[in-house]
C-alpha cells in the first residue's frame, strides 16, 4: 500500500503536465492588456516595397514583399523572379520551398530580404506562397 501511494501521485502529476502542456500549446483567447506581453511577429511597417522597381531602390536588409512570377531557375538556389515593373534575381533556401510545386505561370507572393552588394542586387527569400495556382 505504501508503493502504492508514491506510484498514484507521480502519475496523477505526470498526466496533469502533459494537460496543462496541450492546454497551453491550444491557444485561445488573450485580453487585450495582455497581448502586450506576448512576443508575436508582425506588427506593421517593416514592409519597404511592392515591386520589384521599388525593391531596387531600397537600402540593403530592406524587408519586402512581391507579387509575380518566378520565371526560371539559373543556379542551384537562384531564380529570375519577375513582376510588371522588372526581373531581380532572387535567391531560395530548399527549406522555403515547403513542399511547393511552383511553375512559371503560378502567380506567387514572396517576402525576403534585399541583398546588395557593391555589384550586385538580390531578395533573400523567407516565404513563398502560391497565390493564383495554374490549373
Amino acid at each position: 500500500m505504501k508503493k502504492l501511494i508514491p506510484l498514484v501521485l507521480i502519475a496523477t502529476l505526470g498526466i496533469s503536465g502533459v494537460a496543462l502542456a496541450k492546454h497551453a500549446q491550444q491557444g485561445g483567447f488573450h485580453p487585450q492588456n495582455m497581448a502586450q506581453q506576448h512576443q508575436g511577429g508582425f506588427n506593421g511597417g517593416l514592409v519597404s516595397a511592392t515591386t520589384v522597381a521599388q525593391a531596387k531602390q531600397l537600402p540593403n536588409d530592406s524587408w519586402v514583399i512581391l507579387k509575380g512570377h518566378i520565371t526560371k531557375q539559373i543556379g542551384k538556389k537562384e531564380y529570375l523572379f519577375k513582376d510588371d515593373t522588372g526581373e531581380v534575381n532572387i535567391e531560395i533556401d530548399h527549406r522555403r520551398w515547403m513542399g511547393q510545386t511552383i511553375s512559371p505561370d503560378d502567380l506567387v507572393e514572396i517576402a525576403g530580404e534585399v541583398d546588395k552588394d557593391w555589384n550586385s542586387f538580390e531578395i533573400d527569400v523567407k516565404s513563398i506562397k502560391i497565390i493564383n495556382p495554374v490549373k
